[in-house]
């Protein structure tokens, strides 16, 4: 208790030094905020939500001294009251973002990206306070399923409590710590732009409509008809191609779960062209994290994979993901054998050891840059090679001509990513280290694509 008096008292001290020296500002016709006294007497609360928004403006603007004083003044502040300002000032927050195209793993991406692991926590809490206020029946299949895989319980019977002061005491934090945490975050999500949508936002799906994601824009996926059970068995096959040490077993079962994945994704084409009208499934968007180092790399290898299963992939760099526009079979497979490759990849890059140049310089970085870019390369050769035997044996099995089947879904996934994306722009890859491109182009053509056999130069 000692300790945190002494917190408070300090606080306290450098809260009166803030205000004064706004009474200063604001008298020499500055541009801090006006003296309280120019108003009506504001009440605590709203005393407590100016500064927060001031310390949330102080880090967008780097001012670190005022960012300081109001941090401090808010430690001064009731513990209590601060955590009802912070958690309201999230809730709006979080509504307006769901509103313009933000789903939670990608607020979380982005707060990892630019803050690091500390307020992730923070803000998955504050996301799960505020998905609760929807009932569970209007939130769309999506992003339950995402809540999952983040391992997120919204609407389970015993909640975390999520206020500030309840996790700084789980992250154990100090009080100035966890309200740093909390303007950082704050200041982030203010200015995060708009996203093309891709789901419906929460509470905006009718309890009882048909299928998952009825409402989202663009028009309906079909989400629903992907068989989680085929999904399944493709990703176990991977997961042991990707972990034996026997390159023999690799290509077996990749071999296999690629026969799945083609069989999958005709399969689905077929049935689409069977059906028309409402009940005729569309394109939908999904979003893949691209993690540092070298995402540019590993969004050219997304983008291959996707080209080679019918869809389109638009890498948004400065929020670390990339979407995927495509069939909701189709894009499935892409997330997984992008993933697959990945892996592969990086395993492979790494046997290669550090780099040194002729002067014994490091040149360990753009040696992996050109690898990852020169493995994507001819990935997407391999690929389109097999994707073109797949679709050749696919139409001698079913005895049907497949070329204006999937010429349709094509054009379909063309209009999808032009509506959500009407203004494109192409980024060349750069592949300057000559060893780097050569041992990529190597590692590649040693990659289990799912073929029984390798694809030669």
């Amino acid at each position: 208790m000692g300790i945190r008096n002494q917190q408070r008292r300090a606080a306290k001290k450098k809260a009166r030094e803030h205000r004064q020296r706004i009474r200063q500002e604001a008298t020499a016709g500055g541009t801090g905020y006006p003296p309280f006294g120019a108003f009506a007497a504001p009440t605590e609360a709203d005393r407590i939500d100016d500064l927060l928004r001031a310390a949330a403006h102080a880090m967008a603007e780097d001012r670190a001294e005022v960012f300081d004083d109001a941090v401090a003044a808010l430690v001064a502040a009731d513990d209590r009251l601060v955590d009802q300002v912070v958690d309201a000032a999230f809730t709006l927050l979080l509504a307006a973002l769901w509103r313009h195209g933000w789903m939670p793993a990608d607020l979380l991406r982005v707060v990892r990206r630019e803050h690091g692991k500390r307020p992730v926590g923070l803000v998955a809490g504050q996301l799960a306070a505020q998905l609760r206020g929807y009932a569970a029946a209007t939130v769309a299949e999506r992003w339950h399923r995402q809540l999952r895989e983040l391992e997120i319980d919204v609407w389970g019977t015993d909640p975390v409590d999520h206020r500030l002061t309840a996790w700084a005491g789980r992250s154990n934090l100090d009080r100035t710590a966890a309200l740093t945490a909390a303007a950082q975050a704050l200041a982030l999500l203010s200015g995060l732009p708009s996203l093309e949508p891709v789901a419906p936002p929460p509470g905006t799906v009718r309890p009882g409509a048909a299928g998952p994601d009825r409402g989202a824009r663009p028009a309906r996926p079909d989400v629903s008809s992907v068989d989680e059970r085929q999904l399944g068995r493709i990703r176990a096959l991977l997961a042991k191609a990707e972990s034996t040490e026997f390159p023999e077993e690799a290509e077996a079962l990749s071999a296999k779960a690629q026969e799945l994945m083609t069989r999958h994704s005709i399969d689905h084409a077929l049935l689409a062209a069977a059906r028309s009208g409402d009940t005729a499934p569309t394109p939908i968007a999904v979003r893949v994290g691209l993690d540092a180092p070298y995402e540019q790399a590993k969004a050219f290898l997304l983008q291959q994979v996707a080209e080679a299963n019918r869809c389109r992939s638009v890498w948004s760099g400065r929020l670390g993901f990339a979407t995927v526009v495509g069939f909701a079979a189709d894009c499935e497979s892409v997330e997984l054998l992008h993933t697959s490759l990945l892996v592969q990849a990086t395993a492979a890059m790494l046997r290669n050891g550090s780099q040194r140049g002729r002067g014994g310089q490091s040149t360990t970085r753009s040696f992996r840059q050109s690898f990852l870019e020169a493995y994507a390369v001819r990935i997407g050769q391999r690929l389109s090679t097999v994707a073109d035997d797949a679709g050749r044996a696919a139409a001698t099995r079913t005895g049907t001509d497949l070329v204006p089947v999937l010429a349709a879904r094509d054009e379909q996934v063309r209009q999808t990513t032009e509506q959500l994306f009407p203004e494109l722009g192409a980024r060349m890859i750069s592949g300057n280290n000559q060893a780097g491109w050569v041992a990529g182009t190597a590692a590649a053509d040693q990659a289990s694509l799912g073929t029984r056999a390798p694809v030669t130069r």
